[in-house]
């Protein structure tokens, strides 16, 4: 069953194709991985989800509701949160604010509530910090709580970044490059976390350049180029596919 479902969409830029006749479905409950080369529309697809760039024609539907037209709070709303290629932290908060922020649209409270202390005020904000340890432990950062997000090595941060999304109970997450930057050791175990996350029941569709972390843990792949889908199945066979090995992949990774 399609949680997501990409029908025939289109976005220009300047009279540029950065997104073209694209369709797609992720089922739910998958790991769908997005490659392709530079400037291949990867981002943009994930702009287009998230309600940050609007469709020039074209529909997504996410659990069987149409997001065109939507503002990006009320898509998060709906169960769809997101990282970014280039980290966006609020990097003068502590880590604990930066997850508490993620959990903005899930928070009931009223101001007079707020300025009372009231005890609807005091449960949510115990549910909120209970919600915010459970993800800092579940990424090894329950030490660095009271930390600076700036101050976190860029591995911590690339990992905050993602306990914050997760802080939205997503259905679907999408991950923007999220190994970048990442040294071995912490490339490794953001697979095994990517993993547990999905086997916790939310799906993920992932942009990655990491050839191991995208064959090592997706089971659907799509592959874009020029905007363009060449590539819609499996990593096993993705990797066999000659427009994609002359696209991307290159004959020595087909080898491997």
């Amino acid at each position: 069953m399609s949680l997501l479902e990409i029908d025939n969409i289109f976005k220009n830029f300047g009279g540029l194709s950065a997104i073209e006749d694209l369709s797609f479905s992720v089922k739910r409950g998958e790991i769908c991985g997005v490659i392709g080369p530079n400037g291949a529309g990867k981002t943009t697809l994930f702009n287009l989800i998230t309600g940050v760039y609007h469709l020039d024609r074209g529909n997504i539907i996410f659990d069987k509701k149409g997001l065109n037209g939507l503002k990006p709070h009320k898509i998060a709303e709906m169960g769809i949160s997101r990282t970014f290629q280039k980290i966006r932290l609020f990097k003068n908060l502590t880590v604990a604010k930066n997850v508490h922020s993620g959990q903005h649209c899930r928070t009931h409270a009223e101001i007079l509530r707020a300025i009372l202390r009231g005890k609807k005020f005091r449960d949510e904000e115990k549910r909120i910090e209970e919600k915010t340890s459970e993800f800092l432990k579940f990424f090894n950062l329950q030490d660095k709580k009271e930390e600076i997000a700036k101050n976190l090595s860029y591995g911590e941060q690339r990992l905050l970044e993602i306990a914050r999304a997760m802080a939205l109970d997503p259905s679907l997450i999408l991950l923007d490059e999220p190994s970048s930057g990442l040294n071995p050791k912490e490339t490794i175990e953001l697979m095994d976390r990517i993993q547990v996350i999905n086997q916790r029941g939310v799906t993920i569709l992932l942009i990655e350049h990491h050839m191991e972390v995208i064959m090592g843990i997706t089971q659907h792949l799509i592959v874009l180029n020029f905007g363009k889908k060449i590539f819609d199945g499996s990593p096993e066979d993705c990797r066999k596919d000659p427009e994609v090995i002359k696209a991307y992949l290159g004959e020595d990774f087909a080898r491997c």
